[in-house]
């Protein structure tokens, strides 16, 4: 009888060796590490070429550069989920005098802040930090490129006002703050502001000519939030299922929802490519993907995550370009979601349901549209059509007094309440001030507008 985590099947690990094999190759890179983990356990890992000598493996560290940021946000939602601030603020309530005070935190988070993309004077990603000692030298003179939040603008600036707004409000450092909120309650040892043996080295590879040359490794100083960390594939494996499912000690699974949701318009250029809160969303093959790529000098890295599939996949390599880890960590993702579908799990009847609740599953009419309440294994409800391609559908969770807040889709955040008469009988359902009714515009219900006196009818003659 097979497992969820049993190992994949033969043809699915030679493609996935095979698509790795590839990249390394084609791209020159000197050592490539990957993994695969269905529902946070690694069910595959492969790697090319050596470091020091010695095969990579889940364990060996590369730089993973943007990945940072997730990390980062997390912590922002973290102070967030604990009321010392709220998405909305502008930077200045909380970290005054930064000359980038009016944009909102969740600007910074979808990078919608109209913020540079990078800092003034040297390449600061192979430059020495003490060229950036202030934030005034990180943001310059001309902070900004864009109106504040009327477009995606990706910078790296912004990522350094979250790591100071976190340290400001923590009262600790940025890498502390990481360290204890999200390393140590989720185990990931391997996760470290400094390198840490074993570890690869960074290169860059001559475009024209099969010759190396190290690239530095500099301490990124005030710019860490946005790209510092070292990690590795087993490592990234555990903070994607947590990205996926969350975790209470670190960030409840709405939170993380909400991280994935797209925060941002969809990015110029890139078809079906948006940004949440931290994190990329892609849509590929029907799926949302998401996660984030990085890259600093000697560096390229991708994770992404399924989480309808219960999926992950981690890509680092140790080359400043001709990989594109995340395209790859994507492609490994697909193979083995279209090779080996997951198994859902056997259905089972819910232990309990509420007589009151019960009472409102089943048919109902918006209009003339007809959809469907139904409840979820979860403790919570789904609406959504009856036909496919009926219209609009959201799962909501219950609020624990007879209401319900929807969790995606259209209704996201709307609140559900079913409307009772005097007598405790259910009238309708009120979803966002729309009213959803027994049977098409019921006249025993307050349909907006009223209905004909006449009722239905048919074509005069």
């Amino acid at each position: 009888m097979t497992t969820p985590f049993e190992e994949l099947l033969p043809t699915t690990r030679r493609a996935l060796l095979h698509r790795i094999a590839v990249a390394q190759s084609e791209g020159r890179s000197p050592s490539l590490v990957a993994a695969v983990a269905r529902d946070g356990h690694l069910v595959w890992t492969g790697s090319r070429t050596s470091v020091d000598g010695h095969g990579p493996d889940e364990n060996v560290q590369y730089r993973i550069g943007s990945i940072t940021k997730t990390f980062t946000a997390v912590l922002v939602l973290r102070l967030r989920d604990e009321g010392l601030l709220d998405l909305g603020d502008p930077l200045e309530k909380h970290l005054p005098g930064t000359g980038a005070g009016e944009v909102s935190i969740a600007e910074l988070l979808a990078h919608t802040g109209g913020l540079a993309a990078e800092t003034p004077g040297e390449w600061w990603e192979r430059s020495s930090a003490a060229l950036r000692p202030t934030l005034a030298d990180v943001l310059g003179e001309r902070p900004f490129r864009h109106p504040v939040g009327r477009r995606h603008h990706y910078s790296n600036p912004g990522y350094t006002l979250l790591g100071s707004l976190i340290e400001k409000v923590r009262g600790v450092s940025w890498e502390q703050a990481l360290r204890t909120e999200i390393l140590e309650p989720l185990g990931l040892s391997r996760t470290s502001a400094q390198p840490q043996m074993p570890h690869a080295g960074g290169w860059a590879v001559h475009p024209y000519a099969d010759v190396m040359m190290p690239e530095p490794g500099e301490d990124l100083g005030l710019m860490a939030a946005a790209g510092q960390l070292w990690s590795t594939t087993r490592d990234l494996a555990v903070f994607a299922a947590f990205l996926a499912t969350g975790d209470e000690r670190v960030l409840s699974a709405e939170s993380v929802r909400e991280m994935r949701t797209p925060a941002a318009p969809e990015l110029p250029g890139a078809e079906g490519s948006s940004y949440g809160l931290g994190m990329q969303v892609l849509r590929r093959k029907g799926r949302t993907l998401a996660g984030h790529s990085g890259s600093l000098p000697g560096f390229v890295a991708g994770l992404w995550l399924s989480e309808q599939d219960g999926l992950a996949a981690v890509v680092l390599a140790n080359c400043t370009s001709g990989v594109s880890a995340a395209t790859v960590a994507a492609e490994l993702l697909l193979t083995v979601a279209e090779a080996e579908p997951r198994i859902p799990a056997p259905w089972r009847p819910l232990p309990a349901v509420d007589s009151s609740v019960m009472e409102l599953v089943g048919p109902w009419y918006w209009g003339t549209q007809t959809v469907a309440l139904r409840l979820t294994t979860e403790g919570g409800v789904e609406l959504g059509p009856v036909a496919a391609g009926g219209g609009r559908g959201s799962r909501f969770r219950a609020n624990g007094d007879g209401t319900w807040t929807g969790l995606d889709g259209y209704y996201a955040g709307e609140l559900l309440q079913a409307v009772r008469r005097p007598d405790g009988s259910v009238s309708h359902l009120d979803l966002g001030s729309f009213v959803f009714t027994r049977k098409p515009y019921d006249e025993d219900a307050p349909v907006p507008g009223g209905v004909h006196p006449d009722g239905w009818q048919g074509l005069p003659q």
